[in-house]
């Protein structure tokens, strides 16, 4: 397995030692002592989520003001370009966003510790998502900032206007946004 660190190095990009020939292929996609080895901190992961979307769905930006949920997130069919937000006010890259492209075919995830607001823009036909999550679900701590807010400038690869969800339409700007100490 090989870690790549982003422009935020807090957010890791996984790439799997991936083992193939023509029958098809196998990789470890987690592996606990690797994870505590490369993340150099042990994470309980509480959940499993599965999501499939079109193409040109965007969802997020999410996070859990409280609760906050660390993701260790994969696509298995399709690709999506992923993005996390650092929302941590103590931290220099406070404000800061990576984004990456997560595909079934690259086999790639992406380490979003808690503290980040996460979203994804579906760029293939359909999308399955797959992440692990530290916490549980907390619909009552559940955040949105908006996608194209103007002072995060994410460059979203999208070129007609994305299919958002009622909550992502009414999320915060991010200058209004509750968040992380």
């Amino acid at each position: 397995m090989k870690v790549v660190f982003t422009e935020i190095p807090d957010v890791l990009l996984i790439e799997p030692q991936i083992y193939g020939d023509e029958r098809g292929f196998f990789y470890e996609s987690y592996n606990e002592r690797v994870f505590l080895e490369k993340v150099g901190r042990s994470f309980h992961f509480a959940q499993d989520n599965h999501s499939r979307s079109i193409k040109n769905v965007l969802r997020g930006l999410h996070y859990q003001i409280e609760q906050p949920q660390g993701k260790l997130v994969r696509v298995v069919v399709g690709s999506v370009f992923d993005v996390a937000v650092d929302l941590r006010k103590s931290s220099t890259t406070f404000g800061q966003w990576v984004g990456v492209c997560l595909s079934a075919e690259n086999k790639h995830q992406l380490w979003i510790p808690p503290g980040f607001a996460h979203g994804f823009l579906v760029l293939s036909e359909y999308a399955e998502f797959l992440y692990k999550t530290t916490e549980y679900y907390a619909p009552q701590h559940d955040r949105t900032i908006l996608w194209n807010d103007p002072d995060l400038a994410i460059s979203w690869p999208v070129q007609d206007e994305p299919i958002v969800s009622a909550k992502d339409k009414v999320g915060k700007l991010f200058s209004e946004a509750e968040v992380y100490q």
